[in-house]
């Protein structure tokens, strides 16, 4: 291969190399690649890493979700499982149509989704200060990993018998239990965040004269706020597990008490109709999470 010499620019050929070897393209010299060779460039798109276009990524999504009620459909209406124990698509949507209809499913769905943003917002108001503590101060570090640490361990439906005692069945319980299972996690994983932040910053800010205080809220916070809103996106996720497991035990409404009526039935197709709305406002809780981080802090990487 012909090298430039030093202070001549490098030609296209030589640039283009080490471009694609650098974006994971295997270099080529020469012409365009045959036909035979397709497969290879195709092959690269599994580049461990490697970013994919947003429709590629998109048309790959749904197509899980078309092979899975393909299966589904293939598993029910061919006779492979009872229907007993697993309803067929379209009886699904028959008696998902039946709840909202007949049964005023809708006011279950608002009820449970409160529940959800009551219990994890009161959790992430007191656990995200505490896990900022945490992660800027090794002595308060000191004080509270210990317990925190051994608390996020203890599932939050075992607390729901005490809770029960102590606040009754009715919504206080069940934001108690949306509370204990949420408010350990993002405690300890705030605290990890902020923990993390680069040195050389911390170190920088000290520098150019910057108080503890300042370090905290002009290093800190800005470099840990997009891995922050990240937790808050994944703990909210599991707010949904606790206020089902919630409504499963003395609750009159919300989706789990219409699965638990459901079960006594034995109508699978309403289960898993509101085992699928679930999923459907836990998705779009996800993307308008993921939206508010991109628009809020910009200079995330992610």
């Amino acid at each position: 291969m012909a090298t430039s010499a030093p202070g001549e620019p490098r030609s296209s050929e030589a640039t283009g190399a080490s471009e694609g070897r650098y974006r994971g393209f295997p270099a080529t010299d020469g012409p365009a690649p045959s036909r035979h060779g397709l497969s290879a460039l195709d092959a690269s798109a599994m580049t461990p890493l490697k970013p994919i276009p947003s429709r590629r990524k998109a048309a790959l999504g749904i197509a899980f979700f078309a092979l899975f009620v393909a299966a589904w459909s293939v598993a029910t209406f061919g006779g492979f499982v009872s229907k007993t124990f697993l309803a067929d698509p379209l009886t699904m949507l028959q008696e998902g149509w039946a709840l909202f209809a007949q049964f005023g499913f809708a006011g279950d769905i608002a009820i449970t989704v409160w529940r959800v943003i009551a219990g994890f917002v009161l959790a992430a108001m007191f656990a995200v200060p505490l896990g900022i503590a945490m992660g800027a101060y090794k002595p308060v570090e000191a004080f509270f990993e210990p317990f925190v640490s051994f608390a996020r361990y203890l599932p939050a439906s075992a607390f729901i018998p005490l809770l029960i005692l102590w606040a009754g069945i009715g919504e206080m319980q069940k934001l108690l239990v949306i509370f204990i299972g949420s408010f350990f996690q993002v405690v300890l994983m705030v605290a990890v965040t902020v923990g993390a932040t680069r040195r050389d910053l911390v170190e920088a800010a000290y520098t150019l004269g910057a108080s503890s205080r300042g370090v905290v809220r002009r290093v800190l916070l800005p470099s840990a706020a997009p891995a922050i809103a990240e937790t808050l996106r994944l703990v909210l996720g599991w707010a949904w597990t606790y206020v089902i497991v919630a409504e499963l035990i003395g609750a009159s409404s919300g989706i789990g008490h219409m699965i638990t009526d459901s079960q006594a039935l034995l109508n699978t197709g309403q289960i898993i109709f509101g085992i699928i709305v679930i999923g459907v406002i836990g998705l779009v809780s996800d993307f308008l999470f993921k939206w508010a981080n991109q628009r809020f802090f910009p200079w995330s990487l992610s």
